[in-house]
């Protein structure tokens, strides 16, 4: 079993005033960590717009298909999943290791939440490991430095940065971060991202993420399809491209998906 970086003995402090988005997500996603304040919150965003409690469940199910693809099919057995949010079904290292026990998983957040439920992302097979690192999404070299304690970077790795790069506001700095991210890794190492979009076709997404970053934390930075393709520039990005989540290879029990406004894609490094 893997071990916590640095984790904390003392009680970290958790803000139960202020909605917090990964509580939300849980509270979305049928969990049990989240407060009041989360539930009314996610209770008020949903009647501004009815289908975003769908959201969570695409993007978690894509996360699952995404790493079983990049497991059997691709052979990586190395992921690097930042912005881990709070521990759900089907976590990415129960997705590999179910497939392959050897996989080793780093996981990084920087939520204190996350930080106090970390232990139950750290329950690798014996074969595999597992490890949570404290850590901020523009820490890249600190990111990378530490998870090479646990993953060999010489070898391909699959970075998971699911719903995470829209907690920065700077459209350049993002494509920075995730460009810095995928020079340090290995050829045959794979980009999975998921992003909220903004679209004219949905004014209600537009209207809830403003109500969100009135009322909760942190604050959201909604992108356009092709924005989000950028990310992907300079890999090979695998069919069907950048879509809604709910539609990167469903599989013939997902076919017809409704369209989401989480919008995913996984691309190649050559």
């Amino acid at each position: 079993m893997g071990r916590v970086t640095e984790y904390q003995d003392s009680l970290v402090r958790i803000d139960t005033t202020r909605p917090h988005t990964a509580r939300i997500w849980n509270y979305w996603l049928g969990g049990k960590d989240h407060y009041p304040v989360d539930r009314e919150a996610g209770d008020r965003i949903r009647s501004i717009h009815p289908g975003i409690g769908e959201y969570a469940l695409a993007d978690r199910l894509f996360l699952g298909r995404s790493v079983n693809h990049l497991v059997t099919t691709a052979g990586v057995r190395q992921f690097l999943d930042i912005g881990t949010g709070l521990p759900s079904g089907d976590n990415t290292h129960e997705v590999a290791q179910r497939v392959a026990p050897e996989s080793r998983i780093v996981y990084v957040d920087n939520d204190p939440l996350v930080l106090t439920h970390a232990r139950a992302l750290l329950k690798s097979t014996p074969e595999g490991r597992t490890d949570y690192l404290d850590a901020d999404l523009r820490d890249t070299d600190l990111i990378l430095e530490r998870a090479a304690k646990t993953l060999d970077l010489s070898q391909p790795v699959a970075l998971m940065l699911l719903g995470v790069v829209i907690f920065v506001e700077d459209h350049e700095e993002t494509y920075d971060l995730v460009r810095r991210l995928m020079s340090a890794l290995a050829p045959g190492s794979h980009l999975v991202l998921s992003h909220t979009i903004t679209s004219a076709s949905m004014p209600e997404v537009d209207a809830a993420v403003a109500f969100w970053n009135e009322h909760g934390t942190p604050r959201l930075t909604q992108r356009n399809p092709t924005q989000i393709e950028r990310y992907f520039d300079g890999l090979e990005l695998l069919e069907p491209g950048v879509v809604p989540c709910s539609r990167w290879r469903p599989g013939a029990s997902g076919e017809g998906a409704a369209e989401v406004a989480m919008y995913a894609g996984v691309g190649r490094k050559p």
